[in-house]
């Protein structure tokens, strides 16, 4: 089995795959803010919320990932995370997928601070909240 490496992940959102924009992406875990914790939760360790953190450059054209979140913030929409890198999934290199709700970054969305280098873009991050636990995809292209 080989280890994850830091240059091979893939993303698609939606139908589009943006893995030319995005510099950082991350499914993380945490424990869901409830006002009710049932005791099937409590027995399970508590309830779990998860989420798609990603940086992502600034691009304010129609089509790009800033433009997805300027325009259907609060909508649903389908991910796609491919850690391998690799075309169809399978048991010992899986796709992730599930649903996130599209929100507006706390924080920078147009600008940043000035850098001398001519290559170097304004970034923008978000986390937007899975809408059930990512399933694990063994078969398919990605």
């Amino acid at each position: 089995m080989a280890a994850l490496g830091t240059r091979l992940l893939k993303v698609k959102i939606g139908i589009t795959e943006y893995t030319a924009e995005v510099s950082k992406c991350e499914v993380v875990s945490a424990a869901a803010d409830s006002d009710f914790t049932s005791f099937a939760d409590a027995a399970a360790g508590g309830a779990r919320e998860y989420a798609l953190d990603f940086v992502a450059k600034q691009d304010l054209a129609t089509g790009s990932l800033w433009r997805n979140v300027w325009t259907a913030a609060g909508t649903t929409i389908a991910v796609k995370i491919n850690p391998y890198g690799n075309a169809t999934a399978t048991a010992t290199e899986p796709h992730y997928t599930g649903n996130v709700t599209i929100t507006e970054p706390d924080g920078t969305l147009i600008g940043g601070e000035a850098k001398s280098s001519v290559s170097a873009r304004f970034t923008f991050g978000c986390r937007w909240v899975f809408t059930a636990k990512p399933t694990e995809v063994t078969t398919g292209a990605f």
